[in-house]
C-alpha cells in the first residue's frame, strides 16, 4: 500500500521534446529528490533525449549518477576548499565561485559561476583580472549565471547577462560558453544576436520534468476506514470527532514530505488574507490536507504520522473502500514517493521504486 506517482509517459516525454526544440542547448537538471521522480530515472530520460551533459546538485549526486549516465556531469554547487569526498573522473565538471577555489582544483574541468543579482554566490567583476591570471591551471569549460525568477523592478535579465559578457571580454577572457538558469527562450534569442560567438546553454529542471502537470498524478492508497460518532475520541492526541463520519488512514506521512511546507513568498492582498485564515483555523486544530475524495478536499484528523495520515470524512455518505486511491496535491520537489509508475495509452502500469 503506497504513495504513488503515475506518469503519462507519452505526454510527459512529448513535453520534454517540445522544450528541447525551444532550447536546443538545453542541459537537464537532476538533483535533490529528482523532482519526485528520482534522479536515476531522470538520468535515464536525459540519455533518452540525447543530452550529452546532465547537471546535478552536488558532488555526491554526481558520484551516484556516474554508473548510470554515460555523458558528462556538471555539479551545480560550487566547490569549497577542503570539502569531503574523493576525486571524480574527468567527465565531471565542477563549478567554482572564487579564484581561490579554482586554484585549488589544478587540472580539473571547471565552470566559473558569476555573482548575479541573485546575490547567492559567484565571483565579482572586480575578481575577473585575478581569474584571467589563474585559468591556465584548469581546463576551463565556460561561465555560469544563475538569474532571479522574479524581477519586480522590471529589469532585463538578458541585459544583465550581456553586461557580464562585456565585463568578461574586457579583461581578455574568452566567452565561448555560458550556462544560464531562469532565462526564457526569447531572452536567449536576443543574446545570440548580440553575442554570435557565444553558445548559451540553459540548465532546466522544474520546467523540463514538471512543466506539464497534467502528465503527472499523485495518488495515495486507503489503508483503513473506521466509522466515528460525534464526540468520540481518536488518534494520538485523543481529539473528539466534530461530527459523525469516518476516519481514513491513507499512505503518505512526514517521511514522504506530506504535511511539510517550505516558506512561500506571498504576492497581493487576497493570498495574505487566505494565509491568515489558514493560520486561524490551524489554531483550532483544523488543517486542510492535500488529499481529495470525490473532488472534495479532506481535513487532517490530526497531524500526519511518519508514514500514514489520518483524515476525517464527515457525513453519512459512503466512504472509500480499503485499497482505493485518493488524489493527492503535493509539491513534487519535497515529496518522496514509494513508487513511480508509467501509465501507457492502454492504462497499464509498470512500477519502479522512487526511494
Amino acid at each position: 500500500m503506497t504513495l504513488s506517482l503515475y506518469v503519462d509517459t507519452e505526454r510527459w516525454r512529448a513535453h520534454q521534446h517540445a522544450l528541447l526544440a525551444e532550447f536546443p542547448g538545453l542541459v537537464p537538471v537532476a538533483k535533490g529528490n529528482g523532482y519526485g521522480l528520482g534522479n536515476r530515472r531522470l538520468a535515464t530520460e536525459a540519455g533518452r533525449l540525447g543530452r550529452p551533459i546532465l547537471a546535478v546538485g552536488t558532488a555526491a549526486e554526481a558520484a551516484e549518477a556516474l554508473p548510470g549516465y554515460p555523458g558528462e556531469l556538471l555539479v551545480l554547487t560550487p566547490y569549497r576548499i577542503g570539502e569531503e569526498g574523493g576525486p571524480l573522473p574527468s567527465r565531471v565538471v565542477r563549478t567554482v565561485a572564487s579564484v581561490e577555489a579554482l586554484r585549488a582544483l589544478p587540472g580539473a574541468r571547471v565552470v566559473v559561476e558569476c555573482m548575479t543579482s541573485m546575490r547567492r554566490h559567484g565571483i565579482s567583476r572586480a575578481e575577473l583580472p585575478h581569474l584571467a591570471a589563474s585559468l591556465d591551471v584548469v581546463s576551463f569549460e565556460g561561465f555560469a549565471l544563475h538569474l532571479p525568477l522574479d524581477r519586480p523592478d522590471d529589469s532585463d535579465p538578458a541585459l544583465e547577462v550581456s553586461d557580464w559578457i562585456r565585463a568578461i571580454a574586457a579583461v581578455g577572457l574568452p566567452v565561448r560558453t555560458v550556462f544560464l538558469s531562469h532565462l526564457g527562450s526569447a531572452g536567449i534569442a536576443r543574446l545570440a544576436e548580440r553575442h554570435p560567438g557565444t553558445e548559451f546553454r540553459s540548465r532546466i529542471g522544474t520546467r523540463l520534468w514538471l512543466g506539464d502537470v497534467g502528465a503527472l498524478e499523485a495518488r495515495a492508497t486507503v489503508l483503513d476506514v473506521t466509522p466515528v460518532a460525534r464526540g468520540e475520541r481518536y488518534g494520538y492526541r485523543q481529539h473528539r470527532a466534530p461530527s459523525d463520519g469516518h476516519l481514513l488512514v491513507v499512505s503518505g506521512g512526514t517521511a514522504h514530505g506530506v504535511g511539510l511546507e517550505s516558506p512561500k513568498y506571498v504576492h497581493g492582498v487576497l493570498p495574505r488574507f487566505k494565509g491568515i485564515a489558514r493560520a486561524g483555523l490551524a489554531t483550532l486544530n483544523r488543517v486542510l490536507s492535500p488529499y481529495q475524495w470525490n473532488g472534495r478536499q479532506l481535513w487532517f484528523a490530526e497531524p500526519p504520522h511518519m508514514q500514514v495520515s489520518i483524515l476525517f470524512l464527515p457525513g453519512p455518505g459512503k466512504p472509500p473502500a480499503i485499497g482505493d486511491e485518493l488524489s493527492v496535491n503535493v509539491r513534487h520537489t519535497t515529496t518522496h514517493f514509494d513508487r513511480v509508475a508509467d501509465r501507457q495509452g492502454t492504462g497499464a502500469t509498470t512500477g519502479s521504486s522512487a526511494r
